[in-house]
């Protein structure tokens, strides 16, 4: 079916948004650099193409009508795809990106990117890659805000799709000589309340209650999980942490998996989410496969079910 051709170009319908958007059309001339005649000229032209009424005279002030209102969110909206699609044009006539955003839940293995990042460093050595560590719902904002073009998260936001990758296997966990392990039996949540559980902080602005695994009246907050290990290690405390994470120090006995009558373990699925599935670009096509790629030959987890059924 032939589309008809419009005849509203692109750039009347910005003279329109940059009148709403800067309170006149004087204002709006001088945002777009352009004469006041011709801006005005560029919204009676839609006004007579389309036989409305856009905006009404209210004092010295022009004033959006009704279906102003609409045309203005319409023309948002129609504005933004234009801008999208000639972003992604200049994207793909330049070959693979110059910098993707890659923002990685911190259960994920550090080993395990380091192997992807190198492999796709192979094949795009001029593609800048920005991996941004990332803690329950900071993964979601930096999706949100354009930060990130991919994302291994644990938490798939509103609006957006994940793709199933892996199923990690947490323990709890800590040092050997730890007042829990003394206690030679398995342990309640009443015995986890007495001690101190050692947490990694929400990159997130936001904090969520996902993060509270248990209710305890000692906590210590780490910005990184490496300090978190290191402090359970110690004997400072103890958490959960993803077993592929821990394994060196649970083999050498600097960490212990505590018992906890099967409740010691739990699962966590992890999914890969693109920020934009129509829009991305060969560079972030062919990184989600790398990475969908090595976590399948890891044998580190079993893929988890598909949120969307």
């Amino acid at each position: 079916m032939i589309q008809p051709v419009p005849h509203v170009s692109l750039e009347q319908w910005r003279a329109l948004i940059a009148v709403v958007e800067a309170g006149g059309y004087a204002q709006a001339a001088e945002a777009l650099h352009k004469s006041q005649s011709a801006v005005t000229y560029a919204v009676q032209k839609i006004e007579s193409q389309l036989g409305v009424q856009a905006f009404e005279i209210q004092g010295r002030k022009a004033v959006l009508t009704a279906t102003g209102r609409m045309l203005y969110r319409r023309a948002l909206a129609l504005v933004g795809e234009a801008g999208d699609l000639e972003q992604m044009a200049r994207k793909l006539s330049a070959g693979w990106e110059a910098e993707i955003g890659l923002a990685v839940e911190i259960l994920f293995p550090p080993g395990l990117l380091l192997d992807c990042l190198a492999r796709f460093g192979d094949e795009a050595p001029r593609t800048r890659v920005e991996v941004i560590e990332s803690v329950m719902g900071g993964t979601g904002e930096a999706l949100l805000s354009g930060k990130a073009d991919l994302a291994v998260t644990p938490h798939v936001p509103p609006g957006f799709l994940g793709r199933p990758l892996m199923r990690m296997r947490l323990v709890a966990a800590a040092g050997p000589a730890h007042p829990l392990h003394r206690l030679e039996r398995p342990l309640g949540e009443k015995d986890l309340r007495a001690h101190r559980h050692l947490m990694v902080r929400e990159t997130g602005s936001t904090r969520s209650s996902r993060s509270q695994t248990i209710e305890v009246e000692q906590r210590w907050t780490f910005s990184s999980m490496a300090m978190s290990i290191a402090a359970a290690a110690a004997g400072y405390g103890f958490a959960w942490y993803p077993e592929a994470l821990i394994a060196r120090e649970l083999d050498d006995g600097r960490l212990r998996i505590l018992p906890l009558g099967g409740a010691e373990e739990r699962f966590v699925d992890m999914y890969l989410v693109f920020a934009d599935p129509e829009m991305c670009g060969p560079g972030v096509r062919r990184l989600a496969e790398i990475v969908s790629a090595a976590v399948g030959a890891s044998g580190l987890a079993e893929t988890p079910a598909d949120p969307g059924q």
